[in-house]
């Protein structure tokens, strides 16, 4: 995908991220300077700029490579950046993930995984995606550190307020952000239930921020900015509903719902995720998780939809954030009468996409 980036090269990186890469090079024993340092930009982020930075390590014929990280601006009104910072460290120390190698202003160094970052295609394949729900069922058993609340409900209401302080009227309107609160409410009463598993989620667990290498199989789950506790439907939820991006497309913001995983790939998934930990399966517990996320899909789309509105007034990324938004509201209207045993609100096809009347 095409993103605008801050211009980084190796002869204009930031004073203090120089800094910290000498530092670094030091504490390795390698000897670097301006003219031996490489920058390449990784394309694919939609919320920070990442770039892969190496020089000649002290041995030859062997390259020192880390990742840069640069932070996005007007990113904090989705996240805490130290809250995330302390959850990197912590899932770090728990063997996931990359080390965080350092800090700066304006980003973070990262231990370089030399592993293959996933394509859209990828996540089709079923051996590999047997492999992510193995892994997404272990992430989902880490014990972290402090509140373990769900917290779905009340992001999705904080994002709504900013959502409406950044738009004009119109937006406004063609959002229908006025009744969106009575959405958020409505479905965290149906969705909510006692039998359901609270963990800690990904909450974005999109093709680009899994890993594999190739030669072991091992899976590595990257980026947890919007990780937090949540039922781990919605993860799943969220993690299907990915399945119709193609974020390095020629038109990276177009999602194509015409490619969402049909039943028997979603149970396929399911009976991987809840089977890696040895217990018979019972297929009415399949089926309830299966309908259970199915049904938080529609949370995603609202979750996704207002991230869409907010990044396209504080982001200054390359990505048609209001036109994605566009699309996960339309698909949240066109699906809600559907999913839930509810009447919905009446919807007409405007440019294309379904919306309230």
């Amino acid at each position: 995908m095409a993103v605008k980036t801050n211009g980084f090269t190796e002869s204009s990186l930031p004073d203090e991220l120089l800094k910290l890469l000498f530092a670094l090079a030091l504490k390795w024993g390698d000897l670097i300077d301006l003219d031996t340092i490489k920058v390449i930009h990784l394309s694919g982020a939609m919320t920070n700029e990442v770039y892969r930075i190496s020089w000649p390590a002290k041995t030859p014929g062997v390259c020192r490579t880390v990742l840069v990280r640069i932070y996005g601006e007007g990113v904090d009104v989705f996240f805490d950046r130290d809250e995330e910072i302390r959850t990197f460290e912590c899932l770090s120390k728990h063997g996931q993930g990359p080390r965080l190698l350092g800090q700066f202003p304006q980003g973070r160094v990262e231990e370089f995984i030399h592993a293959k970052t996933l394509s859209a295609s990828d996540l089709r394949d079923p051996e590999t995606s047997s492999l992510i729900a193995t892994k997404l069922r272990e992430f989902h058993q880490l014990d972290m550190p402090g509140s373990k609340d769900v917290i779905l409900w009340d992001r999705l209401r904080n994002w709504l307020i900013k959502a409406i302080d950044h738009c004009s009227d119109e937006q406004a309107k063609e959002f229908h952000l006025d009744i969106l609160e009575h959405e958020i409410n409505t479905l965290e009463k149906d969705l909510s239930q006692d039998y359901q598993e609270i963990a800690f989620c990904h909450n974005d667990l999109q093709y680009g921020n899994i890993m594999i290498d190739e030669k072991t199989k091992s899976v590595t789950i990257i980026d947890y900015e919007y990780a937090s506790y949540n039922p781990v439907a919605y993860d799943l939820a969220n993690h299907f509903c990915e399945m119709a991006a193609n974020y390095h497309s020629e038109k990276p913001h177009i999602l194509d719902y015409g490619i969402y995983p049909g039943l028997e790939e979603r149970e396929r998934f399911v009976r991987s995720y809840l089977g890696s930990d040895g217990d018979l399966l019972d297929d009415s517990e399949v089926q309830r998780f299966v309908d259970d996320i199915e049904k938080y899909t529609l949370a995603n789309h609202l979750f996704w939809g207002l991230w869409g509105i907010i990044s396209a007034h504080v982001n200054h990324i390359d990505f048609d954030y209001m036109e994605y938004a566009r699309q996960r509201f339309a698909q949240y209207w066109l699906r809600k009468p559907q999913l839930m045993a509810t009447k919905s609100i009446s919807c007409e096809v405007v440019n294309g996409f379904s919306q309230p009347t």
